[in-house]
Parts: structure tokens; C-alpha cells; sequence
């Protein structure tokens, strides 16, 4: 069931990319503004890896801190996107599928925003050891999402907690993975599997981290 999800999740993105910038910020001017105050507070230098790099909204202040950077996205048509808006000479693109992607080479940051809500609860561990293989000695993992006090703006699936169905503008309805950050929760967990991590709020709705391995 979770490989379907995942599947139509890939589908509904792609469905999405159009609409995505209005739908998911509205004020793209004033998200620009936040998104570039956030990556700066974090500081992703040398090479760095961004998983689901969406329109590239992200990618476009990452660009402006990393030696190199590789943008990934299961979507091609949301890296279109992100292609034509970021034309940065240190940048790259790739569509890759991040749990079965093998870049062949090792990033000093691997950086996500809105990415790990929809990694299922039962890929988790094995989504971290990814990430452990694509980190270069000293490297660390920052990741933007959704605060679990933003969950109750998503119609979830009953009986399925991590399940949620979106609609687009034409009216076309998916069901998505999306689990909401608690940060005492998922520091906990990642503890488990460890990794430290610090988890700060950025405003009511956003969460910022910052990931190393321990083991």
C-alpha cells in the first residue's frame, strides 16, 4: 500500500508543479525573503546535496552559499522549473528517486525542506542510513519542514494517520504521505538511529534542523 502512495505521491507533484509556487507560499516574494534568511542562518557550504528540490525556490539561496550543488527531484516537471530559475554555474539537476538514487559520490551537507514529512514511518531508519552514505567525513543533514501543530489543516485518511488526501486547482484528488514534525519526537528517534540533532521553530508553522551521525 505505502509503495502506491509513494507512487501517486511522485504523480501528484508532477500534477502540482504548475500551481505549486501560488498553492504552497502564496507571496513567493515574501517566501524568497524568508527562504534566503533561513539558509543563511544555516550555513550549507562546500558541496551539498538538496533532495526534492521542488521549483527551486529553495535551490536558488542554497546556490548562493555551496561550492557545488546537486538539486534532485522525482518530478521532472518541477525541475523544469527549477532548471529555468536557477542557472547558476555551480548548480546542477537530476531527477532521481532519492530511495533507490546512487550519486556515486559523498556530500559535506544534504539539505531538505518539506521533504521528511512525506518519508512513510516505516522508511524512516532506512531513509537516515541513506543519508549516512551520501554524508562525506563531518558532514551533517539540514532540513526545513512543518510543525505536527500545522497538522490540522490536512484531511487525513481514516484510519491511516500518515495518510492524506490533497486536491489541485482542477479539482483531481491524491493521497500523500505527511507526517508533521514533532521536534522532541524525531529527536528522539533519531537518536535511536544515531544521529544528534537540534530542531528549532522558525515562526508557528516551520521547523529547522541540523543532523550529524554519532555511530
Amino acid at each position: 500500500m505505502i509503495d502506491e502512495v509513494l507512487a501517486g505521491q511522485v504523480d501528484y507533484y508532477r500534477r502540482r508543479a504548475a500551481e505549486y509556487d501560488a498553492t504552497a507560499y502564496g507571496d513567493v516574494t515574501a517566501a524568497r525573503a524568508r527562504i534566503a534568511r533561513l539558509v543563511a542562518d544555516m550555513h550549507p557550504a562546500g558541496h551539498v546535496l538538496e533532495i526534492a528540490c521542488g521549483t527551486g525556490l529553495w535551490t536558488e539561496a542554497l546556490a548562493h552559499h555551496a561550492a557545488t550543488l546537486t538539486a534532485t527531484d522525482a518530478a521532472p516537471e518541477a525541475l523544469a522549473i527549477a532548471r529555468d530559475r536557477v542557472r547558476s554555474a555551480n548548480v546542477t539537476f537530476e531527477v532521481a528517486d532519492i530511495f533507490t538514487w546512487q550519486p556515486g559520490i559523498r556530500f559535506d551537507v544534504v539539505f531538505f525542506s518539506a521533504w521528511l514529512s512525506h518519508v512513510p514511518t516505516d522508511r524512516m531508519a532506512q531513509f537516515w542510513q541513506t543519508l549516512r552514505g551520501l554524508l562525506a567525513a563531518d558532514g551533517r543533514v539540514l532540513f526545513i519542514d512543518e510543525h505536527v501543530g500545522e497538522r490540522g489543516k490536512e484531511a487525513y485518511v481514516p484510519g491511516r494517520d500518515e495518510i492524506v488526501e490533497r486536491r489541485l486547482n482542477d479539482g483531481t484528488t491524491f493521497r500523500i504521505v505527511k507526517n508533521f514534525v514533532d521536534p522532541g519526537q524525531l529527536t528522539l528517534d533519531l537518536r535511536q538511529l544515531g544521529w544528534s540533532c537540534t530542531i528549532h521553530r522558525d515562526g508557528p508553522d516551520w521547523v529547522r534542523g541540523e543532523a550529524r551521525p554519532t555511530t
